[in-house]
Parts: C-alpha cells; structure tokens; sequence
C-alpha cells in the first residue's frame, strides 16, 4: 500500500516540486498552500507523513506541528526552513518531529529523510494513554530491535530474554530523544536543554551532559545491539545510529 504523504508550503513552485519529487518516487502525495488547509486535511484524511514550511502567513509550521501531534499523533513530520536558528530547531525537536531540513534542501535529501521517517513510524508503536490532554508526551513509545531487545520508553525499561534494565527519567528522556530522531545529531546544548530543562553554553553543555551519558552507557552495555547505536560525534554532540 502507498504511503499518503501531504505536502506545506505558501509557495506555489516549491509546492509543486516537492511533490511531484514524491509521486516520482511512487507516494500518494496531496497539497496544502497554509497552515489551516493542512490542519482541515489532516482532521478528515490519514496522513503518514507530512512536510510542513516553516514560515506561512497566518498558522505558522511549529503551529501547524502542534494541532496536528493533537489530532493525528501518529503523523510524521519533516519541517523545512530556510530561517535555520538553534531555537527554532530545539522549538521542533520538542514537538518531536521527525526531522529538520534547512532549504534549500537537495531531493536525495527529501527522499532519504521521507524514508526514515516512514520507516520510524512503522517501527515503533504509539498508543496514547485514555483521559490525557498531552497524546505525544503520555504515548506509550516501544521499539523492538531485530535481536530482540525490547525499548520501552514510557517505563524506561529495556529487556532482552532474561536481562532487564530501569533507566532514570533523564536517562530515559535522554534515549527517547535520541531514538525518535534515528541519525539526528544533537548538540550538547541542545540535549541539555531537551532533557535537563534549562539552556547553558556551548562551553559548559558537555560538561553537564557527559556524567549522563556515561551511566546510560554503562547501563546499555548489556545490550550491545542498543548501546553500539549511541554515537558520539566529535565536538559536537551525539546521534542514534539506525540499521545500516
């Protein structure tokens, strides 16, 4: 079955070539030229992914991510910008998009990041929590590596056959973030500000961030499929590593 893929923008050219660029590749692809035509589409059509602009007149894209996480929480979202800032990215990531592209971006790029992000959502099982106004953040988040080693996120509890481990909130939210954005780098300020709550420098962030890590390491290294995933980039910060 093809996927159903909807497309955001308030330029009509980049409208039509981002789409004709995914029906190439065999998607079903529909349109949006706003925010609230996006938002009236999503409410009475499944979508499997959408990419959403980030600047449109009106309902912007991190507005148009926050009503659709409500309505359609199992939707993927890529948003494109061309105004790249380090708060918005971290505005994104807290909405716990997919991925983040800054134009203008190439069309392997597009269709490579389409793929995972359908991948992603075919790989890991959201079911929200009955009487909760919050869908994202109560879902029930399981990844099921191909070992068998079982992620649950929302107990921040990791199981393989007979060994089993309990992570901490942070070290739980500190995983989360890393395996819902699969080849992502985070910055250390970034991960700080995502897990801890608070923003630091680029200077001090490593400095917070590494104690962290390392107990998550020292406890993942029971499960080798899991913690080889943990990527750390040099000088930057760190990624989770999916299948090759």
């Amino acid at each position: 079955m093809k996927s159903n893929l909807l497309v955001v923008d308030d330029e009509p050219v980049a409208r039509q070539s981002l789409s004709d660029i995914l029906k190439l590749e065999g998607y079903n692809v529909n349109s949006a030229p706003n925010g609230q035509a996006a938002v009236e589409y999503v409410r009475m059509y499944p979508v499997d992914l959408m990419i959403v602009d980030l600047r449109m007149p009106g309902m912007d894209g991190l507005e148009v991510i926050q009503v659709v996480n409500q309505i359609a929480p199992e939707t993927e979202v890529i948003l494109l910008t061309a105004f790249s800032s380090t708060e918005t990215a971290v505005q994104a990531l807290r909405l716990r998009i997919h991925d983040y592209l800054t134009k203008p971006a190439s069309p392997a790029q597009i269709i490579a990041s389409v793929k995972k992000g359908l991948a992603r959502r075919s790989g890991k099982s959201h079911i929200s929590n009955a009487g909760t106004n919050d869908v994202v953040d109560d879902a029930i988040v399981i990844f099921n590596l191909k070992d068998g080693t079982n992620v649950d996120l929302s107990r921040r509890q990791i199981k393989h056959k007979s060994k089993i481990e309990h992570l901490t909130p942070a070290e739980g939210r500190l995983l989360r973030i890393l395996m819902e954005n699969e080849g992502k780098v985070f910055s250390h300020r970034e991960l700080v500000l995502l897990v801890q709550g608070y923003d630091t420098t680029q200077r001090e962030a490593p400095e917070i961030l590494r104690p962290l890590v390392s107990r998550l390491r020292h406890k993942l290294e029971k499960f080798p499929s899991l913690s080889e995933r943990i990527v750390s980039v040099r000088g930057t910060g760190y990624l989770y590593e999916g299948d090759k």
